[in-house]
């Protein structure tokens, strides 16, 4: 079976400078696992790698779809599926990269998703229930048929919400049952997991220092130009960290310093929740940065920890 290596973390905890760094040493190309960075002409915002700091790396799933475009995590693990397989033909070794925890979990479970089920117009219908009645009034719908459902999925993820409930009203089987029967599913890969971490009070201040350099580097621009072009709150992309507190800043809904105050706030517990969920993988390797003094002790780190599962360097 071949091997992919899987980089995770929270937000803020240098996952893709280090990805970076390994893909140059060990003659890697980089499949992103990252939901916003998916998205054209959303770089600042995304923490999205421009071409320098790519170092001539191949990169995949990065600039994929227009920010108005329907971006499913099943057209995700299609697509990463499809190139982990082009590097591999390359003599190439994958290094799949991000924080997105539904991306990274369908690939290493190889879950299996129902692409036919899909209704319009019953998703147009839950939405405004959601706009009308609160995302509170739709989770407890999702609660009533799929009580396991959600309690994973958070009320105010309300694309996730719908999409059960979706799953539930055409197939009778809750979509937590779909993902407990795919588990079953072998994985189409040898999967070598690094987790990223630090200490929790170093993370929330880098989480900062990140916002605080993104609007130096011009998000509110960013921001401004994506609006010109005609996306709005109701676009999906726009609905990301970064720049829905922007835009209701530019609306004039908020002040510039509590959209800042919000999207720190919010980046905060993000992170935490990332780290919650990636402690739940299976055999992940764990890297504590604090306790290592520089990036070439990460990646010295790092490529002992693969060479112990075969891979020749």
């Amino acid at each position: 079976m071949d091997n992919v290596i899987v980089i995770v973390g929270p937000t803020a905890s240098g996952k893709t400078k280090v990805s970076i760094e390994l893909a140059k040493e060990i003659q890697g190309e980089i499949v992103s696992a990252d939901s916003m960075q998916v998205y054209k002409y959303m770089d600042i915002g995304t923490a999205k790698p421009n071409k320098e700091e790519m170092a001539g790396i191949k990169h995949y799933l990065i600039d994929e779809v227009e920010p108005d475009e329907e971006f499913s995590v099943a057209k995700y693990q299609k697509l990463a599926y499809k190139y982990i397989g082009e590097i591999l033909k390359k003599g190439k070794i994958p290094i799949v990269c991000g924080g997105t925890g539904l991306y990274i979990n369908s690939l290493i479970y190889n879950i299996e998703f129902a692409d036919t089920i899909c209704d319009w117009k019953l998703r147009e219908e839950l939405t405004e229930e959601a706009k009308k009645y609160g995302n509170e009034y739709i989770h407890n719908k999702l609660k009533a048929i799929d009580p396991k459902a959600a309690e994973k999925i958070h009320m105010n993820n309300v694309k996730r919400v719908i999409r059960a409930i979706e799953v539930y009203t055409y197939t009778n089987k809750p979509i937590s049952l779909h993902q407990e029967e795919s588990l079953k599913n072998p994985p189409k890969y040898n999967y070598i997991i690094i987790g990223l971490n630090k200490e929790r009070k170093r993370l929330y201040e880098d989480i900062e220092k990140r916002v605080d350099i993104m609007m130096e580097e011009g998000l509110v621009e960013e921001v401004r130009n994506l609006m010109e072009m005609g996306y709005d709150k109701d676009t999906i992309a726009m609905q990301g960290l970064g720049y829905k507190e922007i835009m209701s800043y530019l609306k004039d809904e908020i002040s510039k310093e509590d959209a800042l105050y919000v999207l720190k706030r919010d980046t905060r517990r993000y992170a935490k929740r990332q780290i919650t969920w990636f402690k739940k993988l299976e055999n992940i390797y764990w890297i504590k940065l604090d306790e290592i003094s520089g990036k070439k002790e990460i990646i010295e780190k790092i490529k002992y920890h693969i060479a112990r599962h075969g891979i020749i360097l």
